[in-house]
């Protein structure tokens, strides 16, 4: 199932989703929740993998919403330039390879970065499994990220170092590690 389907499903379900955008030095970013949760973050423009349209319907514009304003705060404390303090509850729908792959992502520490091989080292040590997971199927994992920037997917480097696989742009995962003082 496709996160998009995914989304419209959940979108169908009793529970109500509220958004916001909120504009951010690198472009306007769209927040969703659920009552109890953040749901989603991503950039409005060029972005990969962010929700379509008709899944607007039925979600309820909340720019004071206590979560989305939680999450403005993070935004604006990020893009000042510190990690920010505040712990978000976060709801993060995927398969359960693809929930792996986004815990870690949760552990990698601000101004740090990983490479796609750690990463499929950890799931491959966390599941139990005998075998790694490829480097590619990581990689798919890690472009679907529903929460970006929270869930630190721009902090996934190539294992040569190079800068590889942004769904919001190689120029924004390059801006978002200087900002952090990784490069």
């Amino acid at each position: 199932m496709k996160v998009s389907e995914r989304l419209l499903y959940y979108n169908k379900a009793m529970e109500a989703i509220y958004y916001a955008t909120y504009p951010t030095p690198l472009g306007t970013v769209l927040v969703t929740a659920k009552p109890t949760a953040i749901t989603g973050l991503w950039f409005t423009e060029r972005q990969r993998h962010q929700p379509a349209e008709e899944l607007f319907e039925g979600w309820t514009e909340a720019f004071e919403h206590p979560l989305l304003l939680a999450a403005k705060d993070w935004l604006d404390a990020y893009f000042a330039g510190s990690q920010p303090a505040v712990e978000l509850p976060l709801e993060l729908a995927g398969s359960p390879f693809q929930q792996a792959v986004w815990r870690l992502l949760t552990d990698i520490p601000y101004g740090s970065t990983s490479t796609y091989r750690e990463l499929a080292l950890l799931v491959q040590a966390s599941q139990q499994r005998l075998r790694t997971p490829a480097a590619q199927a990581i990689g798919g994992a890690v472009g679907r990220n529903p929460i970006s920037l929270i869930v630190p997917c721009h902090r996934v480097i190539g294992s040569n170092g190079n800068l590889v696989g942004y769904g919001g742009g190689l120029d924004r995962k390059l801006a978002l590690l200087k900002l952090e003082g990784v490069l």
